[in-house]
């Protein structure tokens, strides 16, 4: 959901020029100082849940020798729990499922079940705490349906929801991995190796875990999984670099090209060019941290950035029980960068995992890529349909200040392009049958955004909360949208 919360203007004026200054610098140290503490805490436990409803990790807390998890925190994003405490028992209520945990006791009861705990249920804080071996045993009883979990990778797969690859050399230095649903791994190099390694995916191990191919320049690949994350290093004899499929499904390792073939290597069209995959973000508490797309000194090409409003510790609305607006609007972020590159137009999803992303860092790596449009997803329980927002600025009446522009309304040179971006997408959503209104409000980070800016924000057609995660009305918003795109592209492209 939309929010119009003042927030502290950083200002761009002339006499605050060094101060603009300081302040870039400062939010790239602090991002510099978020991976280092990211790092640091690579060591801290994490158990990651796979399930249809959502993908997310939990950290992990050793008591008694043994690994613990919150037990509410792990039911709460799979359906609609409460829990309450007396004297000598906690009481965890998940949607028609009572179960009753006595305070120190190696056993609970479960829906008329005597549950084997394998070790003493604790409280700490009001947190009811159980030891993850008794995942297994705990959760089917609750959840109605199979549960598995690999305790040697703190991996807990709910229900048929497994991802399987294969892996075959396409030519003697290519290697072509298939996955049965849309992949982002963080992808890695040293010498010899390349590792791609999937946080976010519920990756399982191939028939075997090595793997061995005839190619001299990739002789094999090995699978292993650590810490609630799997990983496939592949043994290479060349650089690679990875390329990624439109659909998220395919990813090419192929050899990398040397400076000299990069130099000799005419300059294509940026509409030929494939998306670039958004980096998975790191999980758990920690704020997540990625690598935006690093600006080029070229001239500026064509194509979207689209942000996936809120996410990690913001849920954004609570649209239902058990749906955060933070998953909707990612799916329709993933959605959009589909359709436009079906119509050959690149884009960069900068929130396509579960990360933290304050409103002046979404900025500030929009704007680093030179992007010709930001478009940026939200999602309401209320309403009908699509509104659509352009900036509304403060200042827009103020005199012009030379190159110097407050934080709070950089939009105002691109106002006039975002307007007309925003009634582009408007007019093709009508096409659609689609319900569109077209506001304008002073939002963050669209009043920060230096280039074309729009946010969608995305409400049932009718009073059903299912639409938003149906993939036929994502479908039906994202064509549209990116048909919108599209009409306009000649003068999103002439953009300064």
């Amino acid at each position: 959901m939309l929010s119009t919360r003042k927030t502290l203007a950083l200002g761009f004026g002339a006499r605050q020029g060094n101060r603009m200054l300081r302040i870039v610098v400062s939010v790239s140290v602090l991002l510099g100082l978020g991976i280092l503490l990211v790092q640091g805490t690579s060591s801290q436990k994490h158990l990651s849940v796979y399930s249809t409803a959502a993908n997310y990790s939990l950290p992990l807390v050793q008591r008694q020798a043994r690994d613990y998890v919150g037990l509410l925190e792990l039911l709460e994003p799979l359906g609609a729990v409460t829990a309450k405490t007396d004297a000598l028992y906690w009481h965890l209520r998940y949607d028609k499922v009572q179960g009753d945990f006595g305070v120190g006791r190696t056993h609970a009861h479960v829906r008329g079940h005597d549950v084997d705990l394998s070790g003493k249920f604790l409280i700490e804080n009001g947190r009811g705490l159980v030891p993850v071996d008794a995942l297994n045993a705990l959760l089917p009883l609750f959840l109605g349906g199979p549960v598995t979990f690999n305790a040697e990778s703190d991996r807990l797969f709910v229900g048929s929801i497994a991802t399987h690859f294969t892996a075959s050399v396409a030519d003697p230095s290519h290697l072509v991995f298939h996955f049965t649903a849309p992949v982002n791994p963080t992808v890695a190099t040293e010498s010899g190796k390349l590792r791609m390694t999937f946080t976010r995916e519920p990756i399982t191990a191939p028939a075997s875990p090595t793997l061995t191919f005839d190619s001299k320049a990739i002789p094999s690949a090995t699978y292993s999984e650590s810490n609630g994350a799997a990983e496939v290093t592949v043994n290479t004899t060349i650089p690679l670099i990875a390329n990624f499929s439109a659909d998220g499904k395919t990813i090419t390792l192929g050899p990398a090209k040397t400076q000299a073939e990069v130099a000799a290597t005419p300059q294509q069209p940026a509409t030929n060019q494939p998306a670039n995959p958004a980096p998975a973000a790191s999980i758990g508490k920690p704020a997540a941290t990625f690598t935006p797309a690093t600006p080029s000194s070229a001239p500026r090409r064509y194509f979207v950035v689209i942000d996936a409003s809120h996410g990690g510790d913001d849920r954004g609305e609570a649209l239902s029980a058990s749906l955060p607006e933070k998953d909707v609007t990612v799916a329709f972020a993933r959605r959009l960068r589909q359709e436009l590159d079906a119509r050959g137009i690149g884009s960069l999803v900068l929130r396509d995992s579960d990360a933290n992303l304050s409103l002046d860092e979404r900025a500030f790596f929009a704007n680093s890529t030179h992007a010709a449009l930001y478009v940026v997803f939200h999602a309401a329980s209320s309403g009908h349909g699509v509104r659509l927002y352009t900036s509304l600025l403060p200042y827009a009446d103020t005199p012009d200040r030379g190159p110097f522009r407050a934080w709070s309304d950089a939009q105002v040179s691109f106002l006039t392009l975002s307007q007309a971006a925003a009634g582009s997408v408007a007019a093709e959503l009508r096409k659609q049958n689609v319900s569109v209104r077209s506001l304008a409000a002073p939002l963050r980070p669209l009043n920060n955004i230096v280039t074309a800016a729009i946010a969608v924000e995305v409400a049932p057609q009718a009073n059903d909360l299912s639409q938003l995660t149906a993939q036929d009305y994502q479908q039906l918003v994202a064509s549209g949208v990116a048909n919108g795109v599209a009409a306009i592209r000649s003068q999103l492209g002439a953009a300064p």
